[in-house]
């Protein structure tokens, strides 16, 4: 039996031995979990961030580019701080928040690295950067955020944020994290795919006093970063900042488009502000007192203010009525001021007289004759049968509408329907009378600025205009995203708009940008406004031929439009054409900006 005992006890231990062996070969050959564990403690996977697609106007000159800045991390496991109060003079935070950043970063993970301090310059960095010998456990990775070379194009250009915990939650791809940039508003936003482009990752080694090694694996482990794309804008940056500079001190805007093309040549919105107020760690700073200023210097008023278009939708209606043959171009009918307040002299009036002398009282003939047709015998039938036949050709010219622009957030405008009255009044229940004040482009119509640039457009054109856009060229290749859309109003109408259009310049309220060598082709609007002064605005073409540029112009609170409106547009035209100015006494009336104590029609 002792023989029996002596092998079963041998085969025991053999067996046991056997298991022993067998597992730990398998942990030290099969199983990388535990090898895997401990290089959690030396390597960190880290972003690389793409630096944003720059930006330049259409001659190639740069608007938008990236500089670097630089984040600091720390791993809580691996700090080691000799002198506190060193750490916290270079980094300029008090003890008690230092302590709160400790915190954070433990209660996160004591071996993975949090931020610990954001937005260091490269002036800053190269400073601090011979003083970092001292502190173990922190490290730097640099990330580069936007500079604006000069400041322009504020409202169009959008600017670069932290991105939100809602736009997280939307981000559908996970590919941003919190704390990482994104594009708030205009160009930066609308292309943020393009611009943003793609993080790289490296893994890096780091001994056990937190410093870098190298990398890890021969960088084979690592993702290459791709830059955003370059974005190439329609924008004459020269003019932009010309009409920058002439919209200094006041509230309004301008918009330039290129008639042949649809392309936007400038884009102002006054107030504005340098964009580089919105970079860096003082963001959230900035970014408060802009919203809190009572001037709203965030606020685009290009595409999101709305004002009534005054005179200047006379146009439209003398096109409506040209087209409906409920006018002709030698027709002339006695005017007098028995029906709407008018600045015009009473007499007898065709239609092109009636545009530049502005008159109320022919407008407000002309529109009823477009309102009631005599479709019904009801009148208030009749009346919305009218307004809804108006309502369509008014939306031919691109009211009530974004114009599908290459931008996020734009307002439509509006443009009233016969819902609208009944909503208003109750069906059948309101007629002409009720609705006389959109004769003249009062009333409950809105447009905003760059719906009147493209509608000065649309007459250069002779009936047609092409949808606006920004942005022209992506990495080189061109960007087609524009529509050919028709009014479907005889030509031959248009001509003869054209030719009062010259004369309101040449002879009637925009006088003040009558010039020589260019025929600019305008009408002015004096806006009505409850709250104060009257708005002053203009919408016009230059040459009358051949148009170059289309442009409107709308200063808050100015007066009338003969002055404010009409002198800041044409003295675009004229700088965009002639690449400078000769009127200096219109440039340096309008640089005064003292628009108010004068007298003369709108």
């Amino acid at each position: 039996m002792s023989g029996n005992r002596t092998i079963f006890f041998k085969l025991f231990i053999f067996i046991v031995s056997l298991l022993f062996i067998s597992r730990l070969f398998f942990l030290q050959i099969y199983d990388t979990s535990s090898q895997q564990l401990s290089a959690n403690n030396i390597l960190h996977l880290e972003t690389v961030f793409p630096s944003r697609g720059i930006i330049v106007d259409v001659n190639n000159k740069i608007i938008v580019e990236n500089q670097p800045v630089y984040d600091f991390y720390i791993i809580p496991n691996q700090l080691i701080i000799s002198d506190t109060s060193q750490l916290l003079k270079i980094f300029n935070i008090s003890l008690d928040k230092f302590h709160e950043i400790i915190n954070k970063a433990k209660k996160y993970s004591k071996h993975k690295p949090s931020i610990f301090y954001s937005g260091i310059t490269h002036q800053e960095f190269a400073y601090m950067q011979n003083q970092f010998s001292n502190f173990k456990g922190i490290y730097h990775v640099p990330k580069p955020i936007r500079h604006y070379p000069k400041s322009q194009l504020t409202h169009l250009l959008g600017h670069v944020g932290e991105i939100s915990s809602q736009q997280l939650i939307n981000d559908s791809i996970n590919y941003y994290k919190m704390g990482d940039l994104i594009g708030i508003g205009g160009i930066e936003k609308y292309y943020e795919k393009s611009l943003r482009g793609t993080k790289g990752y490296e893994l890096k080694v780091y001994n056990v006093k937190g410093q870098s090694v190298g990398s890890y694996n021969n960088t084979l482990n690592d993702s290459l970063v791709l830059n955003g794309k370059k974005i190439k804008l329609s924008i004459d940056s020269d003019l932009q900042i010309y009409i920058e500079k002439l919209l200094v001190n006041k509230i309004g805007s301008v918009v330039a488009i290129e008639p042949s093309t649809g392309n936007v040549l400038a884009m102002v919105s006054s107030p504005n502000f340098d964009l580089n107020y919105l970079t860096g760690r003082d963001y959230s700073k900035n970014y408060l007192t802009l919203q809190n200023d009572s001037l709203k210097p965030i606020f685009n008023r290009a595409l999101m203010a709305t004002y009534p278009p005054g005179s200047m939708f006379k146009l439209i209606q003398s096109l409506i009525g040209l087209q409906n043959n409920l006018v002709n171009y030698s027709d002339k009918i006695f005017i007098d001021h028995s029906n709407i307040g008018d600045l015009a002299p009473i007499g007898y009036y065709d239609l092109k007289q009636a545009i530049i002398k502005s008159s109320n009282n022919y407008f407000f003939k002309l529109f009823r004759k477009i309102i009631n047709r005599k479709k019904d015998s009801n009148t208030y039938v009749d009346s919305r049968l009218g307004l809804i036949e108006w309502n369509n050709y008014v939306k031919k010219f691109g009211l009530g509408s974004s114009l599908n622009i290459d931008m996020p957030i734009l307002s439509s405008g509006f443009v009233p329907s016969y819902n609208y009255y009944d909503a208003l009044y109750g069906r059948n229940r309101w007629k002409f009378s009720n609705i006389y004040s959109l004769s003249i482009g009062q009333g409950e119509l809105l447009v905003t600025p760059l719906q009147m640039a493209n509608l000065a457009a649309i007459i250069a054109n002779r009936g047609i205009y092409y949808t606006p856009k920004v942005v022209i060229e992506i990495d080189g290749k061109k960007v087609i995203n524009q529509i050919r859309i028709n009014t479907d109003i005889d030509i031959n109408h248009y001509n003869y708009i054209i030719d009062a259009m010259e004369n309101v310049v040449r002879l009637g309220s925009a006088r003040r940008g009558y010039m020589d060598d260019i025929i600019l082709c305008g009408k002015t609007s004096t806006v009505q406004n409850s709250h104060g002064y009257d708005h002053s605005g203009f919408i016009g073409f230059a040459p009358k031929e051949k148009p170059k540029i289309a442009i409107s112009s709308y200063i808050e609170n100015a007066g009338q439009g003969g002055r404010a409106a009409v002198s800041i547009a044409s003295l675009a035209v004229e700088y965009y054409i002639n690449n400078g100015i000769k009127r200096k006494w219109l440039e340096e009336y309008v640089l005064l900006g003292d628009f108010i104590d004068e007298e003369d029609t709108e």
